[in-house]
């Protein structure tokens, strides 16, 4: 199975890569720094800049002779009050979520028409509840839901669709922010291979089988239901 996987180079991106590797697949990553896997084929691309997204995408997906599946697992934040974000910084959040998820589809719909493949968008629990201090991130992933029902019934009986809906997850995603908008110490997580597990599982449904949407969580998540 060769898997496209945006935001393949860190996070939940980088532990779908390493489930597809141990399924024996062949995972292709887009990204704006190189993977953590070695030998695994790679394109640079920032999915802020949609031209240059589809150009990967198809570079990525020529060179492995056509794709199986897609993972739209590229997401960024910047948290803080709507007057407070610099306007590039709030809505580059759009771009990447929402409108870089859309330009990998895009451009990769052609080859998983062919083989009848599958995509699994990546949305979050913030998709469905929206908090203060996060309006673009909650914009976009919102966005990514809508988008992703469209696509279903769009492109039904073509190729299968699934949405992701992951809660807070153990990775670098908080790193950079301020102290006020991490984490406490004591939040209950997801592991990120646990999600991957899922996203997989979706990938291996059968032709005309689709699991449409995966809410994937800690048991004690915050910010579910």
């Amino acid at each position: 199975m060769k898997v496209l996987v945006s935001g393949g180079s860190s996070g939940l991106g980088a532990a779908t890569v390493r489930e597809v590797l141990d399924a024996g697949g062949t995972p292709l990553v887009l990204d704006r720094k190189p993977p953590e896997a070695g030998g695994v084929d790679y394109a640079l691309a920032d999915l802020a800049d949609t031209g240059a997204t589809e150009n990967a995408v198809r570079e990525l997906a020529e060179r492995a002779g056509g794709l199986d599946a897609v993972f739209t697992a590229a997401g960024i934040d910047t948290p803080g009050r709507l007057d407070s974000v610099p306007t590039e910084d709030w809505e580059r959040v759009v771009r990447v979520n929402l409108l870089g998820t859309a330009a990998v589809v895009r451009a990769a719909l052609p080859y998983l028409e062919r083989s009848r493949g599958k995509v699994v968008t990546c949305s979050s629990t913030l998709g469905l509840r929206s908090v203060s201090d996060a309006t673009a991130y909650c914009a976009s992933k919102a966005g990514v839901v809508a988008f992703t029902r469209a696509l279903a019934a769009e492109t039904a009986g073509r190729i299968g669709v699934t949405l992701l809906v992951p809660g807070g997850m153990h990775t670098a995603f908080f790193d950079e922010r301020d102290d006020r908008y991490k984490p406490p110490a004591d939040a209950k997580l997801n592991d990120p291979a646990n999600v991957a597990k899922a996203v997989l599982h979706a990938l291996r449904q059968p032709a005309g089988c689709e699991i449409r949407e995966l809410v994937v969580c800690h048991s004690e998540e915050g910010s579910w239901p």
